[in-house]
């Protein structure tokens, strides 16, 4: 199933493939299982490992390991076909979908666990008794992390089920009324 393309295609293709590494990072996230996703997501076929291998010069390990968190993580999907027995590839192409997916994978992986450890760290601290004022203080400070974290989640929470393109009108109005108050801030302030 290889598929012969142009030499702007292949070289828009290797531009976007490292560009989505590169911007892996900055998310979070490990720059094989972007460059695969990457790859996926530009090709219009499905393709199998041995193929993704070969684009970007990976071991079958390596390859069969992000192919498999790209999978839990629903970014890309498992095709067969019909008489072959290899297991083939293709990337969600729902942008938004993806985007919302990576937002929510980042939460439970990253936030949720910060919680849970502040939320420890405060049982340990209230554990001592709290008799001075540098414990209670401190006690507040991590109190105020901890809330800002979970109004973060449930802003997440409430807001990733209308990160879709058919509420692409709804978002922009939200935004614009964002752009606005803080526009009408900025001029009371410099008022």
């Amino acid at each position: 199933m290889e598929q012969t393309h142009s030499q702007a295609y292949n070289d828009a293709l290797d531009q976007f493939v490292l560009l989505w590494g590169e911007m892996a990072s900055a998310w979070g996230i490990n720059k094989t299982m972007s460059q695969i996703h990457a790859l996926l997501y530009a090709e219009s076929n499905p393709l199998d490992t041995d193929a993704i291998m070969k684009k970007l010069s990976i071991s079958r390990g390596n390859a069969n390991m992000n192919l498999h968190r790209l999978l839990d993580w629903e970014l890309i999907h498992k095709v067969q076909f019909k008489g072959d027995r290899k297991d083939y590839y293709s990337a969600e192409t729902d942008v938004w979908k993806i985007v919302s997916t990576i937002i929510r994978e980042r939460q439970q992986r990253e936030i949720a666990p910060i919680r849970e450890n502040l939320d420890e760290c405060l049982q340990t601290l209230e554990a001592g008794g709290l008799d001075d004022e540098e414990s209670k203080e401190f006690k507040k400070r991590i109190e105020n992390y901890m809330e800002f974290l979970e109004m973060f989640e449930r802003f997440t929470d409430a807001l990733l089920p209308y990160i879709n393109k058919k509420n692409l009108k709804f978002l922009k109005q939200l935004v614009k009324l964002v752009e606005v108050k803080e526009s009408l801030k900025g001029k009371v302030t410099s008022g």
